[in-house]
């Protein structure tokens, strides 16, 4: 299976857990968590161009876990880490981490940030390695192995 099928695969099924997930994954720990991988996922490289903002905004939208929140809170928030990343990777990374740590305490909210991470990193068909590399770093903030995830 060429890496191209296997990465939108993988994404597929990171997916599908995820809404069978999805009546468990309402607190606020979880929406912040989200947000703050989505922004990540985003701002891999150390930057943002606006097709790629546009693009991870529309998957934010659409993603049916993500519907159990308002659209527009989920927007200011990915906004928010968005900014603080674009403004100063480094010390913007810290920041966003310790949002992602707030899913901490849940496992299932926990392993849920991540695969939207994947998700995110997946949708367009190349979970490069600089999003592979933060996804890892949010799996060791929330204390779970990445191998789990094939990290």
């Amino acid at each position: 299976m060429a890496l191209w099928d296997r990465v939108k695969e993988s994404a597929t099924q990171m997916q599908t857990q995820l809404v069978a997930k999805k009546n468990d994954l309402k607190s606020g720990a979880f929406r912040d968590a989200s947000m703050a991988m989505c922004a990540l996922v985003a701002a891999a490289d150390g930057s943002v161009d606006p097709s790629e903002r546009q693009r991870v905004a529309q998957l934010i939208a659409t993603n049916e876990v993500l519907q159990n929140f308002p659209a527009d809170d989920l927007r200011r928030r990915f906004e928010e880490n968005l900014s603080k990343l674009t403004t100063d990777f480094a010390f913007g990374k810290v920041s966003v981490l310790q949002e992602i740590a707030k899913a901490k305490k849940k496992p299932a909210e926990a392993r849920a940030v991540i695969q939207i991470g994947i998700v995110i990193g997946g949708a367009d068909g190349d979970f490069d390695k600089t999003e592979q590399a933060v996804v890892r770093e949010a799996c060791y903030t929330l204390d779970l192995p990445p191998h789990e995830f094939d990290l």
